[in-house]
Parts: structure tokens; sequence; C-alpha cells
């Protein structure tokens, strides 16, 4: 922790339901416009009525998808970074790590837009798409991949944001990029006529427009203030700090891709029917992990916040309403996916086979924002703090024990094993973050005592 900036003072701030909630339910909100997205653009390929398109469609938004989610590292490392200069209220370190993230994330998405015919390539080669939806592919993945850039310094942009603690903020941008990105799918692909090429133009452009809203916010909030000297943005030690957090954390943004990617696997040795039905009862699964980042947001800042202002009550106090919140949050949806999952299982398929299959396995996917929950809170604290390394490590600890669960449960109980093993990865991954947290907090704040 560097309390230079202060000289090891304490700043110290009030963390209240309302702090909490100002930056989870904004953000929540925004997550939850994200799926939206996948519908609409379905939507839109499907009322065209060709198969092929559809097909390609999926699978270059998968590969897009899966690419990006691995420079999630550039949220994640901004946040922690920006909420710690803001405890110390650093306004030209805050500015510093902004322009080195954005920069940043414009060299990331510069290099992949220059290596996108190989991804594309290799993308092809691994899911195998031939003829017309090979074609759809192309075209989609082409296009999107230009966006690139623009994508990936949103990452940065909403990261500083949510360093602040501007949820409201994080909320705009996501509707202007999402809500952009929409309207122009259903002009351009479905008005138009463009299908699956005007798909991916208002996703391109969409992202667009949510980066230069975000510059246009981010400068106007820099007016005034000295801009950070070269010499400061490519200081050695602050850019070692960033890259060894990014690379933390995307050695666990890839084991945690790498275990629902095994799931999927798995499954799909059970047959069509039972992997048909682990894709619908997923979905209950990742929507209850869309609200849980918004709180698991939440502990970031505040923790970040807290460390960086020395101040150990708010620390505590952030980790008690935001545990609060999660798992209270995480019993609520246990008991409606109880309660509507069957309806909910009939609205998603019309197949008898697959509804009966889902309603066997939906208990599983209904409990796992409880089992989760602890684990989404701990990666907020974790990413806050920037204990990365640390993070990592459990991340990595729970995978192993992840895979004994496989090994145990599945050749045993089948399909149930391997939801089974999916909810202890997740307890996994929060009991071994907690275990030795009190020790770690004792030695962040060690100053402060």
């Amino acid at each position: 922790m560097d309390q230079q900036a202060h000289g090891g003072k304490v700043l110290p701030f009030d963390v209240t339901h309302r702090l909490v909630l100002s930056i989870a339910l904004p953000m929540t909100l925004g997550f939850i416009t994200t799926p939206l997205l996948g519908i609409v653009g379905t939507a839109v390929v499907g009322q065209l009525g060709k198969p092929d398109a559809l097909a390609g469609l999926a699978i270059g938004a998968m590969l897009f998808d899966l690419i990006f989610a691995s420079f999630n590292f550039l949220r994640a490392s901004t946040t922690g970074l920006t909420a710690q200069a803001f405890g110390r209220r650093d306004r030209h370190e805050q500015q510093a790590i902004f322009w080195r993230a954005l920069l940043s994330a414009l060299a990331c998405g510069i290099l992949i837009v220059l290596l996108s015919p190989i991804l594309l390539w290799l993308g092809i080669k691994l899911m195998g798409p031939e003829g017309g939806v090979a074609e759809a592919t192309r075209t989609y993945f082409s296009i999107r991949m230009l966006a690139g850039p623009m994508a990936l310094a949103n990452y940065a942009i909403l990261g500083f944001v949510l360093g602040r603690g501007q949820g409201r903020i994080g909320l705009l941008l996501q509707t202007v990029i999402n809500g952009v990105n929409i309207i122009l799918a259903l002009v351009l692909g479905l008005w138009l006529g463009w299908g699956v090429a005007g798909v991916a133009w208002g996703t391109l452009i969409g992202e667009t427009a949510g980066t230069l809203t975000g510059l246009a916010i981010v400068l106007r909030s820099f007016s005034g203030e000295p801009r950070p000297a070269r010499v400061e943005l490519l200081s050695p030690a602050k850019l070692t700090q960033l890259f060894a957090l990014n690379r933390d954390i995307l050695i666990r943004t890839f084991v945690l891709l790498g275990a629902f990617t095994l799931m999927t696997r798995i499954g799909n040795g059970f047959g069509a029917v039972t992997l048909a039905a682990n894709a619908v009862v997923m979905n209950f699964l990742l929507l209850s992990a869309y609200y849980l980042d918004g709180l698991a947001n939440a502990a970031e800042q505040i923790t970040g916040r807290s460390i960086g202002a020395n101040y150990r009550p708010a620390f505590e106090r952030g980790l008690k309403l935001t545990g609060l919140w999660s798992f209270g949050l995480a019993f609520v949806a246990a008991v409606f996916f109880f309660a509507a999952g069957p309806a909910l299982i009939r609205l998603l398929t019309t197949s008898e086979e697959v509804r009966v299959a889902a309603g066997a396995y939906l208990p599983w996917a209904a409990i796992a924002g409880l089992t989760g929950a602890l684990a989404f809170l701990m990666d907020g604290v974790f990413i806050g703090a920037t204990w990365s390394s640390a993070m990592r490590n459990r991340m990595l600890l729970s995978f192993a024990g992840y895979l004994v669960a496989l090994a145990v449960l599945v050749p045993t109980l089948g399909n149930h094993g391997l939801w089974m093993a999916m909810n202890a990865f997740l307890l996994f991954r929060g009991l071994f973050l907690i275990i030795g947290l009190k020790k770690r907090v004792d030695q962040t704040f060690r100053s402060a005592q």
C-alpha cells in the first residue's frame, strides 16, 4: 500500500447502505442489459429465416466474447488502483492511472485487430463451421473485431469511473453502448436487411459511441488539472505494478473460463438432451452472477478506497454491508428460481425431453448464487485491495479442488455430480479467499494502528 500521498494519515469516510447500493444497483442494471444484446441479435438474424446466418452469428459472437473476456483485467486492475488513489485523495495519480490504463487498452486493441485474421482462422478451425455458416462467421467476426480498441478502451473507462464510485456514470456508459447497439442492430440488420453484417456494425458503432461518451465525461473531470508528465506515465515502478496486476487477473480469468469450458465438455458426453438442459439452467447461474457482480464492484471500490485512505473501519464496514446484501440477494434469487424455475424452463425451450431434464438439474443452478456469493464478494475485495497474486493462487487451488470433485462425483453421479462439482468450485473459491483474510488485513492496515 502506497501511503506517501497522505503521509500515512488516516482519511476517514462513512460506508453506508446507500453508498453500497449507489455503486451496486446501477452496475447491476447495466450488466443485465448485456444478455439483451445477444437476444436482439439472435432475433434480428432469426427473422431472416436463414439458419446458416444464425449459426454463424452464434459462433462469431462466442469467439469474440471468448477473446475479449480474457481482457477483463483492464477493467479490474483500473478499478482497484483508482479506488486506492481516490481513497488517498490523490487526484493527480488518479489521472495518471487512467492514462496508463487507456494507453494499455488501445495498444492491446490495435494488436488484436492486426491479429484478427489469424484469430479468425484459429476460431474456424476450432469450431469447424462450413459453407454458409463459416461465411456468416467470417462476416460477423471480421467487422466486430474492428471494435477491439474501443471495446478495450471502454473496459479502462468503466474501471476508472467505478474506482471513483461513480456507478451512475457506469450505468450511463453501459446504456449508451448497449442501447446504440440494439437500435442499430434492428435498423441495419432488419430494416435495411444487412443481416449478420448489420448486427456487427451496430456493435462496432455502439462501442465507439460508448468510448466517445466516456472520454468526454472523464476528460471533463480533469479540466483545470495538470496532465501527468510522460515520465510519470512511463514510471517503471507503476508499469510493473500494473503489469503484475493484469497478469495475475488474466491467469485467474483463464482458469475460470477453463472451469466452465470443462463443464460444457463433460456435459457433452452425456448426450444432446443433457447438454441442452445444462445450457438452459446455466442461465439461472449467470443471472445470479450478473447482480452479484454489481455488489462485487461495490466491494472493489470500498475496499480500495479504504486501503488508500488507511481507514480500517471503512474496510470492515464495507465487507459487512456488501456481504449482507450479497447473501441476502443470493437467498432471494434461490427462492425465486426454485419457485419460478419450471415456468422459465418452459419459456426457454419447447422440447419436452429438455424440459424434464432441466427440471431435474434446476436445484443445482438455483443454489449456485448462494454457493458463489462469497466467491464473488471476495473477488471484489481482493481486486480492490490489489492482492492479485493471492487471488490468482487461490483460484488455482480452487480449480485443483474442482478437478478432484469432478473425478470423484461425475463417474458415480453423472450430470448431477457435474453440477455438484461446479457448486463445490464456487464454494472453494470463496472459502480459500476468506481463509487468512484477517491476517492480510492486519498487515495492510498495520500503519494505522
